[in-house]
């Protein structure tokens, strides 16, 4: 079986007209950074205190929501109400694992006069994508096509709030087979693209805040229109402009049309292959084109041959992007 990685860091049969979402929709292509403020704070390491870890009662993805019964949203909002509450070097804790909440003790020790957990945690998670698709009517944007997990705890991100911002490509490091590469960027954080609502299987959605682009609308495509062949990415490679690159459909799987694995594909451009050795980190998301119609969105490639990727389908991405609008 083939190894797969995502390249960052899904029904009931309606008719189109039943659903809001638009039968033209404004292609994305755009890169962009993305910021997401966790709902409670993410423990994603350890380390040792005094030689030995203080808090085996606590795993790497819990979520720390509560500290005697007070909630905690920062990593500063924690250390206060640490300081404000000890009692013996320890305090009650509410934690989030797997969808559970559990009691527990969040205990502490002193080392060189300062006392500490012996935890590593996060309150937001910064990365980057490409952005896949506008509805020019509802504002509602899709990206990405799947997930953003936690790397330490290989689980999804919950959603207090976040948002999307313009970025520029600083370089790419080129994948190769065994190894997939990344885009470079840097994140305009004074540019504000739209907010985070969801992030869910099959991709991050939330409302475009800032004016429209200026692109042609493109039709969408069911996945039955999906044809063996050829086809075209939009993606940035370099600053902020958005390219065409060939790609090859190779295969369309029907009892997989509502995941992130619906299509298959190729890449076969010379200067996409010359620029990023294949599909790299960061173009999860870029938008698939076929006869002029959006088919749907680069979504995984595969480490052991980084030229062949996987594509959701854009009425997957569609149906669950509509979803924020009611």
């Amino acid at each position: 079986m083939k190894k797969v990685i995502c390249t960052f860091f899904i029904i009931l049969f309606l008719p189109y007209n039943v659903l809001a979402y638009s039968n033209s929709i404004i292609p994305g292509g755009d890169s962009i950074g993305i910021n997401i403020n966790s709902d409670g704070l993410i423990v994603v390491g350890f380390y040792k205190v005094g030689k030995e870890n203080i808090n085996k009662n606590i795993k790497i993805g819990d979520r720390i929501i509560k500290v005697n019964n007070e909630y905690v949203s920062s990593v500063n909002d924690l250390t206060k109400k640490i300081n404000d509450e000890i009692v013996n070097n320890e305090v009650n804790v509410s934690i989030v694992r797997k969808n559970k909440i559990i009691e527990t003790k969040l205990y502490l020790k002193e080392e060189n006069n300062i006392l500490k957990t012996g935890l590593y945690v996060k309150d937001n998670i910064n990365g980057l994508g490409t952005l896949t698709y506008i509805d020019p009517e509802t504002k509602i944007y899709g990206s990405l096509g799947h997930e953003i997990k936690l790397n330490e705890a290989n689980e999804r991100v919950e959603v207090k709030d976040g948002s999307i911002f313009e970025s520029k490509i600083t370089s790419i490091s080129k994948s190769r087979n065994g190894r997939v590469g990344s885009k470079n960027a840097s994140i305009i954080y004074s540019k504000k693209l739209g907010n985070i609502i969801n992030n869910i299987t099959t991709g991050i959605y939330g409302i475009y805040t800032k004016e429209l682009p200026s692109r042609k609308t493109l039709e969408i495509a069911s996945f039955d229109e999906i044809k063996i062949g050829e086809a075209y990415i939009l993606t940035v490679t370099s600053d902020n402009k958005i390219n065409k690159y060939k790609i090859k459909i190779l295969d369309k799987y029907n009892n997989k049309k509502d995941t992130d694995k619906a299509f298959s594909f190729e890449v076969i451009d010379k200067e996409l292959l010359n620029q990023s050795g294949g599909i790299v980190q960061g173009m999860s998301g870029s938008p698939i084109i076929q006869n002029n119609k959006i088919i749907g969105a680069v979504t995984n490639v595969v480490i052991d041959n980084v030229t062949f990727g996987y594509g959701i389908s854009i009425i997957t991405m569609l149906k669950e992007g509509d979803k924020i609008g009611n």
